[in-house]
């Protein structure tokens, strides 16, 4: 009877969050919350709620709260935890590659699959309730070219339509490879600003990457103007710049070089239209 009292005490604390926009918790504040019950009474009562598709853990220590429009599929979209989640990690973050490309437009994406950019080290990959949370680790992370998109829960990161861009050719094993991307890259030219990629961007992002993004929108998009944009940009930072293949890791020797990019037509690469 009184591990049910507890269970009914946790559960309203919950829906009054709820009540209040909140999303997310952690086990620390639950526990905080009833000081008179024991945390492992506090650990399954939680258990209980989840298994009741309430509430779900999706990092050690941090629920997110199911609100009703989402309980058949057990989770809500992750769009609505995931600035709270990388606090509770601490780590600065941006949502990236196919997730961005949603968010800016892209009809091309896995909506099974969500996909963070994070500071340094690397978090495993989280699978809940069908949704996959992909993280990808980088050094240093570009503030400068990151949006701020209010959701239901509050603001989250996005990489704005340039870094979306690069990053989708950059990390493109992360998506299925570069016809993925340059299909991506089809939908998202269309929102990407050129006064964006300036001498701070070109400086910031490696120079293959951004031959690369301007041969495929010069060759295989077909966003001539776009191309010329960039590359008029990459005169005032670079005098030059080396032959570079299309696709990395794969043979260089008997294909044709672009003259204006200096990429090597290593693959062909196609887009779904």
């Amino acid at each position: 009877m009184q591990q049910e009292r507890n269970h009914n005490y946790l559960l309203s604390w919950i829906e009054n969050l709820q009540a209040h926009g909140k999303f997310t918790f952690t086990y620390n504040q639950a526990c905080s919350q009833f000081k008179n019950v024991s945390n492992t009474a506090i650990g399954l009562s939680l258990n209980r709620l989840s298994g009741k598709n309430k509430v779900v853990s999706i990092f050690k220590g941090f629920y997110v709260i199911i609100t009703p429009e989402y309980s058949s599929k057990g989770i809500i979209p992750p769009v609505l935890f995931i600035d709270s989640l990388m606090k509770y990690i601490g780590k600065s973050y941006y949502i990236g590659l196919l997730s961005a490309a949603a968010l800016h437009g892209s009809a091309h994406q896995q909506p099974q699959e969500f996909f963070v950019i994070n500071q340094l080290p690397f978090i495993r990959p989280t699978s809940k309730k069908g949704i996959k949370i992909n993280y990808i680790g980088r050094i240093n992370i570009p503030f400068n070219f990151l949006e701020n998109r209010k959701t239901d829960a509050g603001y989250v990161k996005v990489s704005n339509p340039e870094l979306t861009a690069i990053d989708l050719i950059q990390y493109e094993k992360h998506i299925g490879g570069l016809n993925r991307a340059a299909t991506v890259i089809n939908e998202l030219a269309d929102v990407m600003n050129p006064d964006r990629i300036n001498d701070e961007f070109i400086s910031f992002v490696p120079i293959v990457m951004i031959q690369r993004l301007g041969f495929i929108l010069d060759n295989v998009v077909n966003k001539s103007d776009l191309a010329d944009s960039i590359y008029n940009s990459m005169k005032k930072k670079y005098q030059a710049w080396q032959r570079m293949p299309l696709k990395s890791g794969k043979p260089e020797k008997g294909f044709s070089s672009d003259s204006k990019w200096k990429i090597v037509r290593n693959i062909n690469i196609e887009i779904d239209e």
